[in-house]
């Protein structure tokens, strides 16, 4: 038991470490999404459908204005760099309606295949990648800036059983999700942005994560795979209509916008990949090779929960991850959408030489960026993860290290700003 709590302690000291060198890079950068009109979403290259297959060089392009914002129902682009940001001291209701309406007006142009004002490497957003950037807010953006309408559900999220939580990638005022095929693009947009926004926010932490999206024949995007080997994501409200009731605030002065929750998952690899096939299937609830649940035959059969074997027992494992973590068979819990990327990081440099002949567990930093969109995390996230973490068998190769929750507002008008309405 000692050795497990070793393990996850060192998890959460690697990430401290990888935390500050990502700051401190969008620092010296600050130094020197939407939908159609009929509500259905606008993610597909030029707004009509979608020609781009993921990668360097897709020139796909998402509509930035609409109903919502983009990067939320929009499918699953490559790379993502999500940033988060503290407004600097006397920022006030003011200047964070000029930070907005900035940020606003050069991500749409990001976004579009336009150029920057005054940006200085133009050259690097000829080619948009299916860019978007999706923005929220936090409960100290509501506190700092004095605007009303917060969410009354906008606050930091319970502790769970087995929270080795560290602030490093905790709660902040202004968060910037930025997702696209074309890593340079993303990359460009966040050094852009993070200049941009300099004189009114600081960037406090900065998580890039990456999938390899599958393509069938025909060009439809398939599952990624989570980096335990799982394909990760099936379960999620993909119709318009699943959506409106279950991701988009539907009414009041909110309408149109989503709760965000981001948590970052750390993964023991070494435990992980000690285990065999079965223990991973059975601790997951589904197979590897096909993503069907145990008892089904393909990835999207219904699980059945009632089954049970020769043996007796059930089927699917009661503690099995997707057990816990469906909607189905709980009253208390809505569905969520989820939009998870993979993190895997080098061991820093200047704890290399503290590395030597060290277990495996100390020469790795990886896992999964949990980014999940509801109406309310109070029917939705906290209700499933309170179960998971009492109950989970994965928990036995992971811990959450990082916890942030955050209003996204409704999409843009034309001519208008994230979060334009909370200021009227």
């Amino acid at each position: 038991m000692s050795s497990r709590t070793t393990r996850r302690s060192f998890l959460t000291g690697v990430g401290v470490l990888s935390a500050t060198a990502a700051v401190a890079t969008a620092a010296s950068c600050a130094n020197g999404g939407g939908t159609d009109g009929d509500g259905t979403d606008n993610s597909g290259a030029d707004g009509a459908g979608g020609t781009g297959t993921g990668g360097i060089g897709d020139t796909g392009t998402v509509t930035f204005d609409g109903p919502h914002q983009a990067g939320i129902t929009t499918p699953l682009q490559s790379h993502n760099t999500t940033v988060a940001f503290t407004l600097r001291d006397g920022v006030d209701a003011d200047g964070a309606r000029r930070l907005l309406r900035l940020w606003t007006d050069d991500a749409r142009r990001l976004c579009t295949g336009g150029t920057v004002l005054a940006d200085l490497e133009p050259e690097l957003s000829e080619t948009t990648g299916n860019l978007t950037v999706t923005c929220g807010f936090g409960a100290s953006f509501f506190n700092r800036t004095k605007i009303g309408n917060r969410p009354d559900w906008l606050e930091p999220l319970p502790k769970f059983t087995g929270d080795r939580l560290d602030n490093t990638w905790g709660e902040r005022d202004i968060v910037l999700q930025i997702c696209g095929d074309d890593r340079t693009t993303v990359s460009h947009a966040v050094r852009v942005l993070v200049r941009g926004g300099a004189d009114y926010a600081r960037p406090s932490w900065s998580q890039e994560g990456f999938l390899d999206i599958p393509f069938d024949t025909d060009g439809q995007q398939g599952t990624p795979r989570n980096l335990f080997g799982f394909k990760d994501g099936t379960v999620n409200p993909d119709t318009a209509d699943e959506q409106d009731e279950h991701v988009w605030i539907g009414e009041g002065p909110l309408a149109g916008g989503t709760c965000m929750v981001i948590r970052r998952i750390a993964f023991d690899m070494p435990e992980w990949e000690a285990a065999d096939r079965i223990t991973r299937e059975v601790s997951m609830g589904r197979t590897i090779v096909e993503g069907a649940p145990i008892g089904g035959e393909k990835e999207f059969d219904e699980p059945d929960f009632e089954a049970f074997g020769d043996d007796g027992l059930p089927v699917i494992d009661t503690n099995s991850h997707i057990a816990l973590a469906t909607a189905t068979g709980h009253e208390d819990t809505d569905p969520l959408l989820r939009r998870a990327y993979n993190y895997d990081l080098p061991v820093t440099v200047s704890g290399a030489d503290d590395l030597v002949d060290a277990p495996l567990m100390d020469l790795s930093d990886t896992g999964l960026i949990f980014t999940c969109f509801q109406r309310d995390p109070r029917r939705s996230f906290i209700p499933m993860q309170r179960r998971l973490a009492e109950g989970d068998r994965l928990n036995e190769w992971i811990v959450h290290v990082g916890s942030a929750v955050f209003y996204v507002p409704p999409g843009t008008d034309e001519d208008g700003f994230w979060g334009e309405e909370l200021f009227d």
